[in-house]
């Protein structure tokens, strides 16, 4: 096994503002294992608030020791290789399993989402999300819609009536909305709730703290909209503190070390009846087809790296119908 990796700046067509931030690039560590003549492609995107970095994935990288990822590939095992060398770190660990994951499906000439047990025909929506910004933006970026059927929309300050306010002037299209933690007084919150089950909003991600469950479990028993826990929903382990605190769990690949650790919170999410998001970073192709093998089991999907990004190093993945399209490529499918 060869492991290479290459940092990598993907910028974002439009500044894009959350709750409590805003950033214009974002920091990607692409990844590559080599063996018996084939490539497997994998990618860390390290947003701000995970705390990882080009310098943190490299000092992880070096550590690494590729002799470890014997073929046949035991991706339980190979975890536990990787968390025990650091804790943390999870988007680079993600883009080790990612390259690993379609490495094997190249090797077993399969594609990766027939090796998960994915249904392409079970493939959920993908949402197109719209940052906080001013109105002229905003209706901007609506009408930059890549077909999409879903906007998902981020919340989270006093203007969040105006903005789906402005939205709603030139789209109809059902919402998710996403308040990144940013809701702070109990009865507004519920009060939005209604609001915005009248304004055709579909899901609300993480409207409180992430370490105040008590709050989000008063808003999830009373509100009308499903809540999902996103940035309190890290790894396996997070996914039963959940039940009874959310309605749903958001699955990101860089939150949960990869595509191993995803398949299994899903399992574990079925298993305590939690409805499932899968979501994303700003990724390139790479990480969205990863996340697309895996989409099919999931009840929504907010996969818009590619749309959002103006440097993709990468081909688009296919698309159509507001959904992403799995071949039967080996692999992830990834066009180079």
């Amino acid at each position: 096994m060869k492991l290479t990796y290459q940092p990598f700046e993907l910028l974002l067509k439009h500044t894009f503002t959350i709750a409590k931030f805003s950033r214009t690039s974002t920091p990607v560590m692409l990844v590559q294992v080599a063996h018996e003549g084939q490539i497997g492609y994998g990618e860390a995107s390290m947003v701000p608030y995970m705390g990882e970095s080009f310098q943190t994935a490299t000092d992880f990288l070096g550590k690494v020791d590729a002799a470890q990822f014997k073929y046949p590939f035991d991706f339980e095992a190979i975890l536990t290789y990787l968390d025990d060398i650091m804790p943390g770190n999870s988007a680079i660990k993600a883009g080790i399993d990612i390259a690993l994951h379609d490495l094997d499906g190249k090797l077993r000439q399969k594609p990766c989402w027939q090796l998960l047990g994915s249904d392409p025909a079970n493939m959920p929506l993908t949402s197109f999300t719209i940052g906080i910004d001013t109105p002229e933006v905003i209706i901007q970026k609506v009408k930059e819609n890549p077909d999409c059927k879903i906007i998902k929309v981020k919340l989270g300050r006093d203007s969040d009536k105006d903005l789906i306010n402005t939205i709603r002037t030139v789209t109809d299209l059902p919402l998710f909305v996403d308040a990144n933690q940013g809701w702070t007084d109990l009865q507004q919150s519920l009060d939005m709730t209604h609001w915005l089950h009248e304004q055709g909003v579909l899901l609300i991600e993480q409207p409180m703290l992430k370490t105040d469950p008590d709050s989000n479990a008063w808003l999830t028993e009373r509100s009308p909209v499903p809540i999902i826990g996103d940035e309190s929903v890290q790894r396996l382990g997070d996914v039963e503190k959940a039940k009874g605190v959310y309605h749903g769990i958001n699955i990101k690949l860089m939150k949960s070390a990869g595509m191993y650790e995803a398949h299994q919170m899903i399992n574990k999410a079925r298993q305590l009846d939690l409805k499932i998001m899968i979501g994303c970073m700003s990724e390139t192709s790479c990480a969205t087809l990863a996340a697309a093998a895996l989409a099919p089991q999931c009840d929504w999907a907010d996969l818009d790296g590619p749309f959002l990004t103006s440097n993709n190093p990468y081909q688009m993945p296919n698309f159509s119908e507001g959904k992403w399209i799995l071949n039967n490529d080996n692999g992830l499918g990834i066009k180079v």
